[in-house]
């Protein structure tokens, strides 16, 4: 074989892998997928996760030590503001009771004979008086004796002295009466902490014992939460927690039911961040409560914190950030350009922004493409 044709055949090797390095390296590495932004609508969302928790969770406790007698519902239950709960067993206290009313009757009763006492002595006294001063005016005239006389006169002061003892039986009657009307209402109070009634409307959430159970003062019993204040505290990490305000609008996935989502609203932001985590509780309300509920169910929430209106959009992950600048690549004749935008907000997988248009090709950076630089042919 003569030395122009090793030549030849070298130079169509090189020739063919050069083809074969151009078709199959160049050109996959330097081809990218295009896209041209949409337009629309877009709302920014800020996520987190929480559980399901209430402003007010009533802890119903034994307001006296005893024996459960009857608990009238359970767990998972409705009640209604004055509904009996719990039923403690009283031992003796009615009989106590009982005995304090009919003192205050005995009370009442003596202060009447008291009184009817005194207006009998107050007539006698009437009598006594006139018969004293008819003696002491015979006297004068020396028509009656002395005798008559200190007699009359005795009457009317041992009357006097009966009717200030009848007073003094008659006030002694009315403290009583006070004293023993008092220890009834003791005794009542008393005895209607052996019964306790449902403070608000509410859902019962748990509950601490069983009939026959003994209890001491202040144990817990049950726990009911009042549905209207039941919401979600989401912990939402600081850095993206700036924009979420009271009111605004919210998406409610519960882990129990995770192909719906619930409508609510941001309903309070703590003020305190937690120093460890760097999160802030905010707390989201249903705007309609879902029934069933679990209190401590694990929540997602989505906030929408800005809404955009008939606005240009681009995949967020097509954000790219280049000499302190937010920007795409974008292809124009063939050539990769770097293309700066003013980002208005960033959705889930969507950013809204201005300085393309929706015939802008959009380039797609792939795992085997390569890195794509200012003024580059792209296919």
């Amino acid at each position: 074989m003569s030395k122009v044709t090793k030549y030849l055949i070298g130079l169509g090797v090189i020739f063919l892998i050069g083809v074969v390095f151009y078709n199959k390296v160049y050109i996959p590495k330097t081809t990218y997928e295009k896209i041209s932004p949409t337009k629309g609508s877009l709302d920014v969302e800020v996520f987190g996760i929480g559980n399901v928790g209430a402003k007010n969770i009533y802890v119903i406790n034994s307001q006296t030590g005893g024996k459960i007698l009857q608990i009238f519902t359970d767990e998972g239950k409705w009640v209604k503001e004055g509904d009996l709960l719990v039923s403690i067993d009283s031992v003796d206290m009615p009989q106590l009771l009982e005995e304090a009313k009919i003192s205050v009757q005995k009370a009442k009763a003596e202060l009447i004979a008291s009184q009817k006492e005194l207006d009998s002595l107050g007539a006698q006294k009437n009598l006594a008086q006139v018969t004293y001063d008819r003696y002491a005016k015979l006297k004068a005239q020396s028509f009656a004796s002395q005798s008559e006389y200190d007699k009359a006169k005795a009457d009317l002061k041992a009357i006097t002295a009966q009717m200030a003892v009848t007073r003094a039986h008659i006030e002694s009657a009315k403290t009583e009466i006070k004293r023993a009307q008092k220890a009834v209402e003791a005794l009542e109070v008393k005895l209607s902490r052996y019964k306790i009634y449902a403070p608000v409307d509410g859902y019962v959430i748990k509950k601490y014992v069983e009939p026959a159970q003994s209890v001491t003062l202040s144990a817990p019993i049950l726990e009911i939460v009042d549905p209207k204040t039941v919401w979600i505290k989401a912990y939402i990490d600081e850095r993206i927690s700036g924009d979420v305000k009271v009111g605004q609008r919210a998406k409610i996935k519960l882990r129990s039911q995770d192909t719906k989502q619930f409508d609510g609203y941001v309903k309070r932001i703590v003020a305190q961040s937690d120093a460890v985590t760097g999160e802030r509780e905010v707390d989201v309300a249903f705007e309609k409560l879902p029934i069933p509920f679990y209190i401590n169910e694990q929540a997602e929430v989505k906030i929408a914190t800005q809404y955009f209106r008939d606005v240009v959009k681009i995949p967020a992950k097509l954000l790219i950030h280049k000499d302190d600048k937010s920007g795409v690549w974008i292809e124009n004749d063939s050539i990769a350009h770097f293309k700066s935008l003013k980002v208005l907000g960033i959705g889930t997988n969507e950013a809204a922004v201005e300085g393309v248009d929706i015939y802008t090709k959009l380039l797609i950076v792939g795992e085997k493409n390569k890195a794509l630089k200012e003024g580059m042919r792209v296919h």
